[in-house]
């Protein structure tokens, strides 16, 4: 994947429609107005997800009290999304794109190395999408660990 597919601040964010782990159509519409953190990560219930996501699980109130939503998307299926957030208790929406195009128009799928190998996958990135449908802020190659508190210092947010 080159730089080039990547979306860079004042972008105009991809608009997206997807099944959400209740079975319900979530589209970036339905934050218009708001800030939103959209991420992307590879797989429900592995390691790194996991503590990704409980780390926007325990952050929630802090974002929620600086009108920060969150959304996760993979390309896992709502069936295995549901069971990701009640294992977890997680308390956002998680998203399913099994077709990856989301992903793609986000820039975060495509080639990515994985211990020294090029492979095709996601690639875990995290994007700010302000009230007007732009992005405010992109992280790509993100780390799981203490992936919330960087992106809070980064918005200026103290965590």
């Amino acid at each position: 994947m080159t730089d080039s597919n990547r979306l860079n601040e004042g972008d105009k964010a991809p608009d997206f429609s997807l099944t959400s782990d209740s079975g319900e159509t979530v589209s970036l519409g339905d934050f218009a107005g708001r800030r939103v953190v959209v991420y992307f990560y590879p797989r429900a219930n592995t390691p790194g997800c996991t503590k990704e996501a409980c780390d926007f699980r325990d952050s929630l109130e802090q974002l929620n009290g600086q009108d920060i939503d969150v959304v996760g998307i993979s390309p896992d299926k709502p069936e295995k999304l549901a069971k990701f957030r009640e294992d977890h208790e997680l308390n956002f929406p998680l998203l399913s794109d099994p077709d990856k195009e989301v992903m793609t128009a986000y820039g975060a799928f495509g080639e990515k190395k994985n211990y020294g190998k090029v492979t095709q996958g996601v690639i875990r990135s995290t994007f700010l999408v302000e009230p007007d449908g732009t992005i405010g802020l992109t992280k790509y190659n993100v780390k799981a660990t203490g992936h919330v508190a960087r992106i809070l210092r980064d918005m200026g947010v103290d965590a």
